[in-house]
């Protein structure tokens, strides 16, 4: 009987072990780590399914299931929550509002397929590009929650195309025929945008957002050019995404906005390489995050740290801090780890370790410019691998305008230059203790590109154990005690 007992109490504690080891298997991200953080858990739903067939939803990839959708969403919720189950299909939506306790399962096979129709889609208060401004809804929306997540094994697909502009330069001859066939308009012959409208909020707006008082008519005019981000994920606690694919956004593909506990795992994030501001994940003054074992091939930055963008972002105030990326790949794109530009509100407390970037324009890419504020600290990097990276493998440009890395390449923007200091103010960002430690780059054009600012210089950088095969050497301005220890570059 004792034996029997002991083994009875043995395979309790083993089970209980395991259950524990499948719940958060995430414990050695934390050894070591050089800040305090609280640990990123999933959260928990009750034990409810709901299938949205069961609310007259239809995946025939044409009936339209808006309503049907955000009804399943709503019921479950009113219930105390649950999981909302999409099944295999093309599910044809307008944009949808998660609520707490929700978490929206998508099995294999399943599409959310959103329209591309842009009366669908109101008019909002929002953040874009780290100012306060108006857009569309995004297709996929969560405000003020608790307990939130999409998880599974399907696709969620924004129709980004109908929504973005295009480049010239970006895309085969067939692919601007195809895309131009859809009437439009042109800023130049080799810029064109999807409507008359579009083209009219690019008129009026600075860069990617419309300034000055504009009546709700002058809004609604502009409707197209106000492209939304696909996931708006915004002042949540406990998000969880995992599994799904998140694929052709209008702007923006994932967007977490001043969240707190934020797990990212295993998911896959595509934009074409054509794709204008079509970034794979903003992070943006979030609070303990966790992006782990992902993978992103998109138009625009991979995996991206913001905290909103001057003025906006100061009087925000809300760093992004506490952040571990870990065991992630990034292909296309314009960086592979990125902070900025938009960092008003600071950035601090963030562990890079064991990713790849094959073929991004730059492999870890900090950027932001006179006019931003914000302080960026505290970012430990480790263990990354590059191959074929058009620019630089590592670069620091305090002079960022907008243009990608190998655009301002091509365009001979991205050189050092005598320039005159500047009084320091609040809005003079800073970049600040920060360690490179074990990289290897094959294929560079330029090893490194430090480009500080000479009122405040790039200060306290440590290159450790770092290899880099490239076509030109590393440059540094502005720098003050960049430390470099067994740092190789070979020119090829």
């Amino acid at each position: 009987m004792k034996r029997i007992l002991f083994l009875a109490v043995m395979l309790v504690g083993m089970a209980i072990g395991s259950m524990r080891a499948q719940t958060y298997p995430y414990d050695n991200l934390y050894q070591g780590l050089p800040f305090k953080m609280s640990k990123v858990t999933r959260p928990t739903f009750p034990d409810r399914e709901t299938n949205i067939k069961d609310f007259g939803a239809k995946g025939d990839g044409t009936t339209l299931c808006t309503a049907a959708i955000q009804k399943a969403i709503d019921q479950t919720a009113k219930k105390g929550g649950g999981k909302v189950v999409v099944p295999q299909g093309v599910w044809f939506t307008g944009p949808i509002e998660l609520r707490s306790n929700i978490n929206l399962h998508l099995e294999k096979g399943a599409i959310v397929l959103f329209s591309p129709d842009p009366d669908l889609y109101p008019i909002v208060k929002s953040v874009f590009e780290g100012l306060d401004t108006r857009r569309c809804k995004s297709p996929i929306s969560g405000y003020d929650l608790k307990n939130v997540a999409i998880t599974g094994d399907g696709v969620i697909d924004g129709n980004g195309h109908f929504w973005r502009p295009l480049k010239r330069s970006k895309v085969t001859a067939s692919q601007w025929k195809e895309a131009t066939s859809r009437g439009g308009a042109y800023i130049n012959k080799d810029f064109w945008i999807p409507t008359e409208g579009a083209l009219k909020g690019y008129k009026m707006a600075d860069m990617n957002v419309p300034t000055g008082n504009l009546t709700e008519a002058q809004w609604d005019s502009i409707k197209v050019f106000l492209r939304p981000v696909m996931v708006n994920i915004v002042n949540c606690k406990n998000v969880w995404l995992n599994g799904v694919i998140f694929q052709n956004s209008p702007a923006w593909n994932v967007h977490p906005l001043m969240c707190e506990n934020v797990l990212i795992e295993d998911v896959e994030i595509r934009n074409p390489s054509y794709a204008q501001n079509g970034d794979g994940l903003d992070l943006e003054s979030c609070k303990n995050a966790l992006i782990v074992n992902s993978r992103f091939d998109v138009g625009d930055d991979g995996i991206c740290i913001k905290s909103g963008k001057d003025e906006d972002g100061r009087r925000r105030g809300v760093a992004c801090e506490n952040v571990i990326v870990d065991g992630c790949t990034v292909f296309k794109g314009h960086g592979g780890f990125v902070v900025g530009s938009e960092m008003s509100g600071g950035v601090k407390n963030i562990r890079v370790s064991n990713c790849q970037f094959l073929g991004t324009d730059v492999g870890l890419r900090f950027k932001s410019k006179r006019g931003r504020g914000g302080v960026v600290e505290n970012i430990w990097i480790k263990n990354v691998s590059m191959f074929d990276i058009p620019t630089e493998a590592v670069i620091f440009n305090l002079y960022y305008g907008g243009l990608s890395a190998a655009e301002a390449q091509a365009a001979g923007k991205n050189q050092t230059e005598e320039v005159k200091p500047e009084p320091v103010d609040e809005t003079t960002p800073c970049f600040r203790n920060i360690y490179i430690e074990d990289v290897v780059c094959r294929n560079a054009n330029r090893a490194m590109f430090f480009n500080g600012l000479p009122e405040m210089p790039i200060k306290n950088i440590h290159l450790k154990n770092v290899d880099i095969t490239a076509k030109k050497p590393a440059e540094f301005k502005y720098c003050e005690d960049i430390k470099q220890e067994n740092v190789n570059v070979t020119l090829n």
